[in-house]
């Protein structure tokens, strides 16, 4: 079936930023965002979209506009937030983000109204009702559908950066999994989620949405959840790789990276270059790696088995591209992506504060919430 997308004239980006909505006394989650919803209507000084709803009623998501560069992402965004926070303060409730609760049970969840939502937790059942998950989605503009799974392929070589980097969900239910990203590896056991299948060309997806829709694995394209995916109706490619960021500060530095990647890749195959490609085993392995081990992780780097530290890769790689950087007005957002590694990415900073308090996870939460709330990383 034809499966229409609308080009985007330039390399505009723009986010999708998932919040937790947690108790002030309690630290728990609560389910609240009916409420928080309609008092940033009430409000009336956003535009219809920017905050909605989610799956669960424990979350709202704060959408970007469309923006030239990670700076002005980080602007909107900073702006929604103040808004969303006013309307939850009055009612004891903080905001809170990273790719999962360090305590809560998923049991006590209660599922947004919807028949789309209804409908995703009556296929699912157990594995939908345990989706206590949240992420940040970057967009990235492309002019062509036929660019955007040569794009698209090249960039699974980069997901295993993308997840180190926002890793923060080390923590399930109380019990520390061991795992940098346990919310990857949840989130793939959704029947239309985990990493894309690399098709060559537009009609091979166009072949493949008509397969879904005709044997009802999918009523609409929002029910592919990939890591990364096409956004026909935008004109971008999303990225959906990483976990949630718990600061505005990585929120701006990951979307610059991400940016970054999508325009360089763009580029390169504008000027007819084949963009690199790697054996889905290669890619599966990198995904489970890093989430594993995070910033530890030594990932594969091309189909000839080669291997190198994450961080090592990366940091080549931000000087790789500096030039995109500069046209795009981002190098200082990209040069912040170096300071993760150095300051802790979230997994490390959460299990530093339990480790320092003996255990106390409500004493995780407090710190995720004050970070949220200054807009970057606090020291451990």
């Amino acid at each position: 079936m034809p499966v229409p997308f609308t080009p985007s004239p330039r390399p505009t980006v723009g986010v999708e930023w998932e919040l937790a909505l947690v108790d002030r006394d309690s630290r728990d989650l609560v389910n609240a965002a009916a409420d928080v919803l309609e008092g940033v209507r009430s409000a009336g000084v956003l535009a219809p979209g920017r905050v909605t709803g989610e799956l669960l009623r424990n979350t709202v998501e704060v959408v970007s506009g469309v923006c030239e560069n990670a700076d002005g992402v980080a602007e909107d965004l900073a702006a929604s937030l103040e808004e969303v926070r006013a309307a939850a303060d009055p009612l004891g409730v903080d905001l809170a983000c990273a790719g999962t609760h360090p305590f809560a049970e998923w049991s006590s969840a209660q599922v947004t109204d919807g028949e789309r939502y209804a409908e995703l937790i009556e296929r699912t059942q157990w594995w939908g009702r345990q989706m206590l998950i949240w992420g940040v989605h970057v967009h990235v503009g492309l002019d062509s559908a036929d660019k955007v799974f040569p794009v698209l392929g090249a960039l699974l070589h980069r997901a295993p950066h993308l997840q180190v980097l926002s890793a923060s969900s080390p923590l399930w239910a109380g019990t520390d999994t061991g795992y940098a990203s346990n919310r990857a590896m949840m989130f793939q056991q959704l029947p239309t989620a985990g990493l894309p299948f690399a098709f060559e060309r537009w009609a091979e997806y166009e072949g493949f949405v008509d397969d879904q829709t005709r044997t009802g694995v999918i009523d609409q394209l929002g029910d592919i959840r990939w890591d990364i995916r096409p956004a026909p109706h935008l004109g971008t490619i999303e990225v959906r790789v990483c976990d949630g960021i718990p600061t505005l500060a990585e929120v701006r530095a990951v979307t610059a990276l991400v940016h970054c990647l999508v325009v360089d890749l763009d580029r390169r195959l504008v000027a007819g270059e084949r963009l690199p490609s790697m054996p889905p085993w290669h890619v599966q392995e990198n995904k489970w790696r890093a989430a594993r081990y995070g910033l530890d992780a030594e990932i594969i780097l091309d189909a000839s088995g080669r291997e190198r530290l994450v961080t090592d890769d990366l940091a080549d790689l931000l000087q790789d591209l500096q030039p995109v950087a500069r046209d795009l007005g981002c190098v200082d957002a990209l040069a912040a992506v170096e300071r993760i590694p150095r300051t802790g990415a979230s997994y490390q900073r959460q299990r530093a504060v339990a480790e320092r308090t003996g255990g106390d996870l409500v004493a995780v939460v407090d710190a995720l919430v004050a970070e949220l709330r200054v807009g970057a990383p606090l020291p451990t």
